[in-house]
């Protein structure tokens, strides 16, 4: 397992900073209490399918307990099959009492220092100090907006950038109603339709006669590398935005001949390109005589 300890400033931007590990994969967990890290890593072990990539934000939230953090760490370090990251998240005073007062929110610790910001933040830089000592990676936000804060752990905790962005491809029937769930939709209506060729009629996309006949049209051969040179030069935009999930539907009147046709060459060019993709037929089985 890989275990990765989220720490730092309150109001650095370690909750971003979750999100982006949650969107990438990781199993996340915040404001955990030290002393129960190591408990989660046995019921993990006990389970069938232990999640293989977990992130812990531990911070002053925790109060007293927070403490034990040091303890924590070197007991999991020992830990033969857990291997142990500490991630710090800081920014400077200045940038954290102006995020404080823009947000409206209260510092962990206002009450114990009577509302004094500064008198917080100095004290839980003393309390943090020994975990930025040994923090395998550190970030400092003052002058990061928030996309560019996504981008570097996403270039810290990704082999591909790529990663970072799951693709659904999906057809659908505009008879039975627009997707409402997408990014980008393409209307395939505009091609011959398979419907209408009797031995045709009651296959699908999917199936190696259909597609062959709708891709047997010119027309059908142009839209498709139009679509492919479109969506190529579109998803690292996206990526670059910071998105985590990108729906590319395509309807055709049923939803079972050319829109799933499209669906499934788009989905095939862009898993050869490396992307995370997930095929969905909406409305396949939709009117489907037994």
């Amino acid at each position: 397992m890989k275990l990765l300890i989220v720490t730092g400033m309150s109001g650095s931007g370690k909750s971003s900073v979750m999100d982006v590990l949650e969107d990438i994969g990781y199993y996340c967990i915040d404001n955990i209490p030290p002393k129960l890290i190591s408990r989660f890593v046995d019921l993990c072990r006990m389970t069938d399918n232990p999640p293989e990539k977990v992130a812990v934000a531990v911070d002053i939230r925790s109060g007293d307990m927070f403490a034990e953090i040091f303890l924590s760490w070197q007991a999991l370090r020992s830990e033969q099959d857990v291997e142990v990251k500490v991630i710090f998240i800081e920014a400077s005073d200045e940038v954290l009492i102006k995020r404080y007062k823009e947000t409206r929110r209260k510092h962990p610790l206002d009450e114990k220092f009577s509302g004094n910001m500064h008198e917080a933040i100095k004290y839980e830089r003393e309390q943090l100090s020994q975990l930025r000592e040994i923090a395998d990676y550190y970030i400092e936000t003052s002058l990061l907006s928030s996309s560019q804060l996504k981008e570097q752990v996403k270039e810290l905790f990704l082999t591909k950038t790529s990663d970072s962005l799951s693709i659904k491809v999906m057809s659908f029937g505009f008879k039975y109603g627009v997707s409402t769930e997408s990014d980008l939709v393409f209307d395939v209506r505009c091609l011959p339709n398979p419907y209408y060729i009797d031995e045709l009629r009651c296959h699908t996309g999917c199936e190696n006669c259909v597609r062959d006949y709708v891709m047997s049209f010119e027309q059908s051969q142009k839209l498709l590398e139009k679509l492919k040179d479109l969506i190529d030069y579109l998803i690292p935009l996206y990526i670059h935005e910071g998105k985590s999930q990108l729906v590319i539907a395509f309807g055709c009147t049923g939803g079972k001949h050319r829109s799933v046709t499209f669906a499934e060459l788009i989905a095939k060019h862009l898993i050869s390109e490396d992307y995370r993709v997930q095929k969905y037929h909406r409305d396949i089985t939709k009117d489907k005589k037994i």
